[in-house]
């Protein structure tokens, strides 16, 4: 078993079920086979992990922009019921 297949295992969370699947076919060809798809296959699973990377940080960049939208909202309809309870009183006293 070649460096490369182990990596797979080892790393199949990373990757999609059917590119696991992909990655067992290719590494049960014979050599002269294999050796010619390697490095193919190698680029290919490397730009899924990468883009499963990318995908997780800009769900978690959207989901704390969401989280700090709310923030913001809820600190502007506190910063308008002040600004209107002040007026109120100010109206009040003249």
């Amino acid at each position: 078993m070649s460096n490369q297949a182990h990596v797979i295992k080892s790393d199949s969370a990373d990757i999609p079920r059917e590119m696991a699947d992909l990655a067992a076919a290719v590494y049960r060809l014979p050599n002269e086979h294999r050796e010619a798809i390697e490095p193919v296959l190698a680029r290919v699973l490397d730009s899924t992990r990468r883009r499963r990377r990318i995908l997780c940080l800009v769900q978690d960049a959207l989901s704390q922009l969401r989280l700090d939208m709310k923030y913001l909202a809820f600190d502007l309809e506190a910063t308008r019921r002040e600004r209107d309870d002040y007026r109120r009183k100010l109206e009040e006293a003249s």
